[in-house]
């Protein structure tokens, strides 16, 4: 379990999203990315970092793709390449833990990004808040012998621990969330 591997006063934790042109990384893009970085226990919103990222097959991008995020073709052609943005994404996984929503997707945007572009993936050590969630749920049930289904979905989690709504499908909004959630999921650890 990643909760005990990693741990939660880590010196410095980067809460990242990507959107990206579909819900698979062999096949889709990049299209855009947010950072937030949280130190001692703080999110540090002055040092975020966003961009967009021009993707390679412009013509591929699908229209369920465009009203989930509102990201468009012309947008997203004043934008530099992915070669230009995964430096600055490198530079901030190397400084800490990586802190994810349903790690598994954007992971797998990122191992491949990092192999386009010829870069050694960091191996950074991940947090996802996803298995906190899960966790959280699992020992909560014990106490409750018909329980509801967990809330996974980043809207649904933070709904669970009370949270205010957020902007999704934006990618410097859902790694605020995200960086959010996380410091709810261990305020509630401490509480029990």
């Amino acid at each position: 379990m990643l909760l005990r591997r990693t741990p939660w006063e880590a010196p410095v934790l980067w809460a990242l999203d990507l959107e990206t042109s579909g819900l698979d990384p062999k096949r889709g893009e990049i299209l855009a990315v947010g950072m937030v970085p949280i130190r001692d226990g703080t999110i540090r919103y002055g040092e975020r970092w966003e961009s967009l990222v021009r993707p390679e097959a412009p013509e591929r991008l699908s229209l369920a793709g465009i009203e989930a995020h509102h990201l468009l073709p012309g947008e997203l052609a004043a934008a530099p390449p992915l070669a230009e943005v995964l430096p600055e994404i490198d530079r901030r996984l190397r400084q800490g833990v990586l802190l994810l929503h349903h790690a598994p997707l954007d992971l797998g945007y990122l191992r491949r990004a990092y192999r386009a572009c010829r870069l050694p993936w960091p191996r950074p050590r991940v947090v996802d808040t996803l298995d906190l969630v899960l966790a959280r749920e699992h020992r909560r049930q014990r106490f409750h012998p018909h329980p509801e289904p967990p809330a996974t979905a980043l809207p649904d989690a933070r709904r669970a621990l009370g949270l205010p709504p957020h902007e999704a499908h934006d990618a410097l909004g859902d790694a605020l969330a995200t960086a959010e959630l996380f410091l709810a999921l261990r305020a509630a650890r401490r509480d029990a």
